[in-house]
Parts: C-alpha cells; sequence; structure tokens
C-alpha cells in the first residue's frame, strides 16, 4: 500500500498531511514517559501517583454480583440502542432522591451514554456549525471543545482561577461571541480544581442562557462525592435550568466503575433528543448487563457516601501535609482532586518556570507523580485516588509525600 496519498487524505481536524510528524508530546505521554524514566533510575524505590484520575476501588461486589447475573440472560444480549428503560426509571429515581430534582421523564428526558465522554464529543454534533460557539472553562476538561472545533465551530475558554472562586465571569464574553455562542460547558464539583459551584452562580447560567440563547451542558461527573455534610448538588435543581441545558452523570467516579462506561444524560427534552438522534448513529447501545449493574447503584447511593467519604479522609491528610510544606491549599468541597499553585523554586536556587517544569521535578527526583496544568496561572493537580488498603496505609503513603518532599525546601 502506498502511504505517501494516505498521508495527504488526514482530515485537517486532527492534523492534514502532518498528522503522525509532530513531535511535540502532550503532557500525559510526558508524565508516563518520566514514570518510566523515574523507575528506571531509582529501581526499588516505589513511585507514589497521585496524578491518576480514576477511583482506585473496585466496582462494589454486590454490583458485580447483578452483572454476572444479568449477563448470563438471554434476553440481554442483544443491541440497546439508546438504552433499556429500567436504567432511564433508575436515573429518574436517583435524580430525585440524591439531588432533589423531581420530575424528570424517564421516557423524553433520559438517555444513556457509553460513559460521559463520548456524551460530550457527540452533543456539538447536535447543535454546532461552522462559525458556532462552544464557551468553556480554562483548565478544563476539552472533550466537547475537540469535537466543536472539529466540526468547524469555535472555542471561547474562560478562565477559572481562585481569584474569581474558579467560576467563570460570563460577562467577559464580547456582543458576538453571545451571538454565535450555543453551547455552554461547566463542569462542577470541577476537573482539576475541586471546586463547586454556588446557586447563585447556576442562577447566573441559567439567565444567561435565556437572554442568550444558549444551551448549557453540565458535566456533573463528580456531583455526588461531596464532603462534609455537603448535600450532592444539581445544576438541574435550579429554577428554570430544565429550560435551558441538560446535566450528565457518570456511574464512572461515583460508583467506581470507569471500565464500564456508564452514564446518562437527562433535562431539556428536545436536548436529549437531538443527543439521541446522534448517538443512534455512533453507536448500537452500552451492553445491557452493565445497564442493568447500573440501576442496581443508582438505587444505592451509600455505595457512593462510603466511597466520599474515603476521598474526604485522604484529603484531610494530604491537605495537612502540603500546607506543612508551605503549599497554600484548602480541601475542596468534593471530587478526588487536589488543585495547588506550584512553588516558585527550591531554597538551593532551582526555578520553576512552569507548573510541567514542577511536576517533572517532582516525577524524575522524588518519584510522585502529579498532572501541570498552565491555563491558568501554574498549578498541579494532586488526585487523592492512591492505592492504599486501608486507612494505615493511607497515612503512610501521605506521611512518605512529606517526607520525600520535605527534602527539598520549596520557596514559595
Amino acid at each position: 500500500m502506498n502511504e505517501s496519498y494516505i498521508q495527504q487524505l488526514f482530515a485537517d481536524r486532527i492534523g492534514g498531511n502532518q498528522f503522525g510528524k509532530d513531535t511535540v508530546l502532550y503532557k500525559f505521554e510526558k508524565i508516563k514517559r518520566a514514570k518510566k524514566a523515574a523507575l528506571a533510575a531509582h529501581p526499588g524505590v516505589p513511585l507514589i501517583d497521585l496524578g491518576v484520575g480514576e477511583p482506585d476501588w473496585m466496582a462494589a461486589p454486590e454490583v458485580v454480583d447483578v452483572l454476572c447475573a444479568e449477563a448470563k440472560k438471554t434476553e440481554n444480549r442483544g443491541y440497546t440502542d439508546n438504552g433499556v428503560q429500567a436504567f432511564k426509571d433508575a436515573a429518574a429515581r436517583y435524580m430525585d432522591k440524591v439531588f432533589g430534582v423531581p420530575g424528570i421523564d424517564p421516557a423524553g428526558e433520559v438517555v444513556h451514554g457509553i460513559g460521559s465522554k463520548p456524551v460530550l464529543a457527540l452533543l456539538p454534533l447536535a447543535f454546532i456549525n461552522p462559525g458556532d460557539i462552544t464557551i468553556m472553562t480554562v483548565p478544563g476538561y476539552p472533550v466537547m471543545g475537540t469535537t466543536t472545533r472539529g466540526l468547524g465551530g469555535e472555542v471561547v475558554n474562560l478562565p477559572i482561577t481562585p481569584e474569581n472562586d474558579f467560576l467563570p465571569d460570563l460577562d467577559a464574553l464580547t456582543p458576538d461571541q453571545r451571538k454565535r455562542a450555543k453551547l455552554l460547558y461547566i463542569n462542577y464539583p470541577n476537573n482539576p480544581t475541586g471546586a463547586t459551584a454556588t446557586p447563585a452562580f447556576f442562577e447566573r447560567v441559567v439567565r444567561f442562557a435565556k437572554e442568550n440563547d444558549v444551551i448549557v451542558v453540565s458535566d456533573a461527573a463528580y456531583a455526588a462525592l461531596t464532603f462534609d455534610g455537603r448535600k450532592p448538588f444539581s445544576f438541574l435543581s435550579t429554577p428554570g435550568a430544565k429550560d435551558v441545558g441538560v446535566e450528565i452523570h457518570s456511574l464512572s467516579k461515583a460508583y467506581n466503575m470507569t471500565g464500564w462506561r456508564l452514564a446518562f444524560v437527562c433535562g431539556n427534552e428536545l436536548v436529549v433528543k437531538g443527543f439521541a438522534a446522534v448517538k443512534d448513529n455512533n453507536d448500537s447501545g452500552q451492553f445491557a448487563a452493565i445497564q442493568k449493574a447500573g440501576v442496581y447503584c443508582l438505587d444505592h447511593p451509600e455505595i457512593t457516601e462510603k466511597t466520599a467519604a474515603k476521598y474526604s479522609r485522604r484529603h484531610d491528610m494530604l491537605v495537612a501535609a502540603l500546607s506543612g510544606l508551605g503549599f497554600s491549599v484548602k480541601k475542596p468541597g468534593a471530587s478526588f482532586y487536589l488543585y495547588a499553585r506550584i512553588p516558585s523554586g527550591t531554597k538551593d536556587g532551582r526555578k520553576f518556570a512552569s507548573a510541567e517544569d514542577f511536576s517533572q521535578f517532582c516525577i524524575t527526583e522524588k518519584l510522585i507523580s502529579t498532572v501541570p496544568w498552565d491555563d491558568a496561572g501554574p498549578h498541579v493537580r494532586f488526585s487523592v485516588t492512591f492505592e492504599a488498603a486501608d486507612e494505615a496505609e493511607e497515612r503512610r503513603i501521605v506521611d512518605e509525600v512529606a517526607r520525600r518532599l520535605s527534602e527539598v525546601g520549596f520557596v514559595f
């Protein structure tokens, strides 16, 4: 096969005729390579991975039991297309019981997705034409923006920083941007900052959407993982929210089911219908046995509460350890992420020009993995999903983090 002509046929959205030739390494590939090099250079020293963005626990045994039982049933063998009704019904019950959002119609206002990532990737297909705008935040999860650009649309990024409480300033948008905007993506509790939204902010979002004819997409992947007496909070609990948008809930984080790939979209009936139409042309639905295991999950939110208690405990430990080293960190209200501004350097004169510099230093010299974010000031994301068998091991790992980093002497 002649590779030369194939090289010319790649779509511009993935690099065109330069596809595969780019020598720039993306940060997650750099982290992967740095981990491998650090382990080779320090044999016998365990790497402490505070960068992994997925749960360390398996799904609950009773959920696995449901999967096994359902997988054996003949009626579950086929395509599910836009989902089994039992899962939609459970999603509506879940929104009422956990988030206090009654009245979701499981027939027309809920559709399952094969994880929240495909939902975010597919939604622009229903709404974005060339020249249309998707409003997003930086730092943030970029999937919806990637598809928007691939469709000839434009992404307008609004920075979220400690100074604005990690809430985007919608007033910063120009009249032209407001006119061309079709989608507004919000993600609270937030990845990577761990920030939570306020009722006042969600009310502002609803007003903005109505004033500017914008659809709101609320990514609530971490919404049920709340701490310290906070109740799970949904965008759809805001008056008028269902008139302007939808919310995406994922079982990956809340139920330790990342590999199972199960989520749902709920809210505005027309938006749900539009997503269902593009989804129907892109996949044939998640395995019915997985959806039925998901029904069990959604009817047992105490599984999530147990997981959240673990993350809360680990956050307490890590915040105390990092604060003792001079980091300015505050326990988030939800999620398993802790977001921290990096040191400017070390007492022996080393300087960190970026979060990526600091992250690479931690991996290569201290065998501690984090994720750098330089989009809105140099910060790193610590995750409390490190593997630990019990609370004693959690304490041992956090103490080891503190010990390794205390050898450095940071300047802030």
